[in-house]
């Protein structure tokens, strides 16, 4: 789908790739960008900013409570029509805890952004997208969504579980015969802050902007699942192909994947953790 002319909705829009992506696509033309992101201060400044390039509107949203979303919905059709375009992009990361120490509080908050705020969202708009039988839902997953990387279980589950979602219903509308599309990513650790003390022995970490322009083009290609790198798209086959032991020695030990987030310390700042992807 081109983004030309079309309204685009991003969560977790004010910073981050999400903002990188807003950017983006308001330079290809969007009619209106609408930013749902939890922090009021970044939504201002984002709004400020990329209100220099077309029309630009923030709402303050918890994409994790369904009375929020429901009421910022609500909000965006009145004042900005239809969305066209949703990319699914907010997410958090608590720390680097084994499953052991994590909180209740922690598994709740990751699962309720990463996992089911997807869901929420998507719910709200999906239906306006089938009447119109046009639109596309992005969903920003996680390379740590097939891969089961030590010290983020609950972290990998919430992306496990945002990856078999988004794919599930791109099946659905497939069914169907929708012309309403879907794309799943899965992109590798990002430079954007959120995964501060992070060490890959082997595989680069990302360039924000190199994500999120490689997002915007699956978009517009309609591509059902993008993989960052490339290379991940082969994770499951080798996960398949060797036995467990082997693909732990190789990927975990040789490559170094499963000790990157041996020295992680994420955004110093525990509310602005809260808010951007993966």
């Amino acid at each position: 789908m081109k983004f030309e002319n079309r309204n685009v909705l991003i969560t977790g829009g004010a910073s981050g790739i999400g903002r990188l992506m807003g950017m983006m696509a308001l330079e290809k033309g969007a009619r209106t960008l609408v930013i749902w992101d939890i922090n009021a201060q970044n939504i201002a400044a984002t709004t400020a900013e990329l209100g220099r390039k077309g029309k630009v509107k923030g709402y303050v949203t918890d994409v994790s409570n369904s009375d929020a979303v429901q009421a910022s919905y609500k909000k965006t059709i009145a004042e900005c029509g239809d969305v066209d375009i949703l990319i699914n992009c907010a997410g958090i990361v608590t720390g680097n805890s084994t499953f052991d120490k994590m909180t209740t509080a922690e598994i709740t908050r990751t699962i309720g952004i990463n996992t089911i705020a997807p869901m929420l969202v998507a719910r709200a708009f999906l239906p306006g997208m089938l009447k119109r039988n046009s639109g596309h839902i992005c969903t920003i997953a996680s390379a740590a969504g097939m891969l089961s990387n030590p010290r983020m279980s609950v972290y990998a589950a919430s992306k496990w579980g945002a990856i078999g979602w988004s794919d599930s219903v791109r099946i659905e509308l497939k069914n169907m015969k929708s012309n309403v599309h879907v794309t799943t990513v899965a992109p590798y650790y990002i430079n954007t802050g959120m995964f501060d003390g992070v060490k890959s022995r082997i595989i680069p970490i990302l360039k924000p902007e190199h994500v999120a322009s490689k997002v915007i083009r699956a978009i517009e290609r309609n591509t059902d699942f993008k993989g960052i790198p490339f290379t991940f798209r082969f994770i499951r086959f080798f996960q398949g192909l060797l036995p467990a032991s082997w693909f732990d020695v190789i990927f975990g030990e040789w490559f170094g994947v499963y000790h990157t987030m041996d020295n992680f310390t994420g955004r110093r700042n525990s509310i602005s953790a809260a808010k951007k992807v993966s």
